[in-house]
């Protein structure tokens, strides 16, 4: 075992199973997160955690580190440290990061009832809640740049989210002014530029609104769903900033004992399944 490897054993070991909202799941030898957990919580293989606790595997890209680093709660110093571990540069501050501070991942795995996700500066999906895959779709099958909320907006025509004209230009007027701000603050993220020029050449209305002085904010809307097995219903949406970062989360309510609500709940119950 390796210094990255003891250092990742000692962090899993002080993370309990309640504070990553997981159920305890009987006795265990230790308090910490068993190897199988963590594995879940960063969307990586239990193989993959044991070769990495074991020094059997080498530089761990900066995907699975951030990964880890969100799983297991670090701090933006020991978020680092591990960087450093790993034979990693540092995370830029000249680039859009994907670090959820422990306090906002708590958030998402403690507010269960309202389907959520969190996003960049880019409005790249970084994580979300079960009850948000339920009702919008499984993310684990978005590769890419279909994770981007905007992309996502121009390129799929099956969306499960319906909007009319207006909110359709409303949205999008409020994204390009989001984008046009992150351009601003990260001048030289090569992965935002890109997003930007792929956008502009790709579609036309877009094209269109990013070379129009336009500017729009987000607002507390309400959002048709369309889904597969449970028809339409409409819920609230509310686009929360996280102090100190550029984090979005984005939350979905719906009105107490409203036809919507009733949806939200029979959605936490059967999740990815299918009723057919």
């Amino acid at each position: 075992m390796n210094e990255l490897g003891r250092t990742l054993h000692a962090w899993r070991d002080r993370v309990t199973p309640d504070a990553a909202g997981l159920p305890a799941g009987g006795r265990r030898r230790a308090p910490g997160l068993r190897r199988e957990e963590l594995a879940l919580l960063a969307g990586l293989s239990v193989d993959y955690i044991v070769r990495l606790e074991q020094g059997r595997s080498d530089s761990p890209s900066v995907q699975v580190l951030t990964a880890l680093s969100r799983a297991l709660r670090l701090s933006d110093a020991e978020r680092n440290h591990l960087f450093i571990l790993a034979g990693q540069v540092e995370p830029s501050r000249g680039r859009i990061s994907a670090y959820i501070p422990a306090s906002v991942q708590r958030m998402v795995d403690q507010l269960d009832a309202a389907p959520l996700c969190v996003c960049d500066a880019a409005w790249t999906m970084i994580t979300c809640n079960p009850l948000f895959a339920a009702m919008i779709g499984d993310p684990t099958e978005w590769p890419g740049r279909w994770r981007n909320i905007i992309w996502r907006h121009y390129a799929s025509q099956g969306d499960r989210v319906v909007q009319t004209p207006e909110q359709r230009r409303s949205f999008q007027i409020a994204m390009v002014t989001d984008l046009r701000a992150s351009v601003a603050r990260y001048p030289h993220d090569p992965d935002l530029k890109a997003l930007v020029d792929e956008l502009r050449t790709g579609y036309d209305e877009f094209a269109q609104l990013w070379d129009q002085p336009v500017v729009g904010f987000h607002q507390t809307e309400q959002k048709t769903i369309r889904h597969p097995e449970l028809g339409e219903f409409t819920v609230d949406c509310d686009v929360l900033t996280v102090p100190g970062s550029d984090l979005r989360l984005v939350v979905y309510t719906a009105a107490p004992n409203s036809e919507a609500a009733d949806k939200l709940r029979l959605l936490s119950v059967i999740g990815l399944q299918t009723l057919s």
